[in-house]
């Protein structure tokens, strides 16, 4: 039997004292006005002391003789009669959440610790800021692994902290934490300083965590300016806050501010901004941050085909022109691009205009074309060209398309931010560009695909056709050994689509052998039972590796779906935890702990072939290609 408890200030409630005590048999009664406590700092002490909350007897005697399990207890502190938080002891039988998911600290403490089920975010930040761990420095001197992680359920609340609040709300409740003074009982000098550490830790953590995307931020600049000056200003009383100031200093510079010497006040000693010299290294992030942006660029060489042209946000026309020209073979010099706006409207431009404007938004749907404004080829009639690609598909190796392939999938992946899976599904940043690298392996995905048919059905043997099918069979199964998953099923979906899956005379000549290979690699896309066949391979990958991208976010969205975010007006944790421990897979993946790097040596023509594929994107012209190499009978 479970039931909540809750601790209210000057109600009187029982606990029973730790199992190391429990021989002698005694219960204890605890008064709020004889603890120089507040409520919160009461529930959390008792909690690591090893208590157990039973209800008071004046409310429900028959209830405290019942036993109960630790997973049952939850305590739930209430203000003003309102719940604001809810607790839930943490047992040694739970194996869902790890020895750095409790906290830190040594096996006994971990195993009493509570974790947020829900409360406000003013509540459950400074619950997670009372159960910060500020001695990690001396675990690493002593051998231990990665001390700067950020605690499992404080990086829950990093990562998911836009679904219940803003950045805005987050830089205030941290300023106002810092400067907190407090309005019941006494708080020593070791009890302040702690505080305003822990605040400087978070900081940290939390830009350490995002990287880039927050750097142009402006409340998170003034932010830290603000901490800054008021860390200059407690130095004094407070000098342990040294080590955290030179912290406090290298991410000012990682986010490209100012010097020291613009906040430093004129009264601080030279000795002092010598000690804080900007010579210090800068911290190195967990992951690539990314500079500069990339776009797969959509160039029409007809109605219904186009190039898809990888290129940075910021690249001109005669840039564009040029690969274009490169890929098809034609003079540079014959061709111009012309941009359609809506409606029906022509632009033709300029060798040194911007392709892409500041926001990633191309000037219009974009056509290639020669000078004469004709197009370049005839999907139906330019026979010449058609023999000519699939001649140049044929010969080469399908190991280096397949690296190819992998290492341009991996170039977007690894610079993916798990905080990107979060925006993307909760729509609150889509128009701000925190989606790039997402939205960009995305569509690589939905590129590989058409890719896959456009090669098929633009084949106009059946011979060639046949070895396209035994190629690509090849390049899949090549990815799936290379750990690149997000290109295997695109590979697959383009073969099962229905324009190329209903070329019965050309499956028919596929030798058996390559059909068996093929059954094989379709059971991993099968969707039964939750996908299983796919994330049991997965998960015995070692990493680094590429997962399947859209059925990662269908997971965020069903539990987004599936769950509440907000209980009786108080944040649902639960749901945030299993969020973040979702996206917290784009980290596992992108980690190469093992020097087992994912990325290889390619052939330069294939890479150039590769990075812009042709594609046609119209399905009515797809089916209108397949019905001309195999007519219905």
């Amino acid at each position: 039997m479970s039931w909540d408890m809750s601790w209210d200030c000057g109600l009187k409630y029982m606990f029973s004292v730790s199992p190391a005590l429990q021989h002698q048999g005694g219960l204890c009664a605890l008064h709020d006005k004889k603890e120089d406590l507040s409520g919160l700092e009461m529930v959390q002490r008792l909690a690591k002391d090893g208590c157990r909350f039973l209800q008071s007897q004046t409310k429900a005697p028959e209830r405290t003789s019942e036993p109960q399990s630790d997973e049952a207890v939850r305590v739930c502190l209430r203000e003003r009669g309102q719940n604001v938080l809810v607790l839930q002891k943490v047992s040694s039988e739970r194996p869902a959440l790890s020895a750095s998911a409790r906290g830190g600290g040594t096996a006994e403490e971990r195993d009493r610790r509570y974790v947020v089920v829900s409360g406000t975010p003013e509540k459950i930040l400074e619950h997670l800021l009372h159960d910060m761990r500020l001695d990690q420095d001396q675990d690493q001197d002593q051998g231990g692994t990665h001390p700067k992680e950020p605690e499992t359920l404080l990086d829950d609340f990093l990562l998911t902290y836009l679904v219940f609040m803003s950045t805005s709300d987050l830089c205030q409740a941290l300023l106002a934490t810092y400067c907190a003074r407090r309005c019941r009982g006494k708080e020593d000098g070791k009890g302040a300083v702690d505080r305003k550490r822990k605040v400087l830790r978070l900081v940290s953590q939390w830009t350490t965590l995002y990287r880039d995307l927050l750097r142009e931020d402006e409340h998170v600049k003034l932010l830290m300016k603000t901490l800054y000056r008021y860390v200059l200003d407690d130095l004094y009383e407070y000098p342990t806050l040294e080590k955290d100031l030179r912290e406090l200093q290298k991410l000012l510079r990682t986010h490209r501010r100012h010097t020291v010497d613009e906040y430093s006040p004129n009264r601080k000693s030279k000795a002092l901004s010598h000690q804080l010299s900007l010579k210090e290294n800068r911290p190195q992030p967990r992951g690539p941050q990314r500079e500069t942006k990339e776009v797969l660029c959509h160039v029409y060489v007809t109605m219904d085909s186009y190039l898809s042209v990888r290129s940075p946000a910021g690249v001109l026309v005669r840039e564009l022109l040029q690969a274009v020209a490169d890929r098809m073979d034609v003079p540079q010099e014959e061709l111009v691009l012309v941009a359609v706006t809506y409606p029906a409207g022509k632009l033709l431009l300029g060798p040194q205009d911007r392709v892409y404007s500041d926001s990633l938004t191309a000037v219009g749907r974009l056509h290639v074309c020669r000078k004469d404004l004709s197009e370049i080829m005839n999907l139906f009639t330019d026979n010449a060209e058609l023999q000519q690609r699939s001649a140049r598909m044929l010969s080469m190796n399908t190991w280096d398309v397949a690296i190819a392939l992998t290492n341009f999938d991996w170039s977007i992946f690894n610079s993916i931010h798990e905080q990107e899976l979060v925006y993307f599904t909760f729509s609150r940043h889509a128009c701000s560009g925190q989606t790039v690298a997402l939205e960009l392996l995305l569509q690589r995905c939905n590129e590989v695909q058409l890719w896959v048919m456009t090669e098929v059905l633009l084949c106009p043997t059946l011979c060639k056709r046949v070895q396209l099918i035994k190629k690509f069979i090849k390049i899949a199964a090549h990815c799936k050994a290379q750990r690149n998953l997000n290109c295997f099923f695109a590979i697959i979906m383009g073969l099962n689509t229905a324009a190329v899956s209903r070329l019965n005379q050309t499956w028919e000549k596929v030798p058996g052998k390559f059909k068996k290979q093929f059954s094989e690699l379709e059971t991993m896309t099968d969707p039964s039972l939750n996908h299983k066949a796919y994330r049991d391979t997965f998960r015995k990958m070692k990493a680094p590796k590429i997962p399947f991208l859209p059925l990662l976010l269908k997971d965020i969205t069903f539990i987004h779906e599936g769950n509440k975010t907000f209980h009786d007006n108080l944040v649902n944790f639960e749901k945030l935890h299993m969020i973040a421990d979702t996206v917290r897979l784009i980290r596992n993946c992108q980690e190469d702990n093992m020097g087992n790097s994912i990325t290889q040596k390619s052939s330069s023509e294939v890479r150039s072939y590769v990075d812009n594929l042709h594609i046609i994107d119209n399905q009515q012209t797809l089916f209108e290609l397949s019905h001309r190499l195999e007519p219905r009978a």
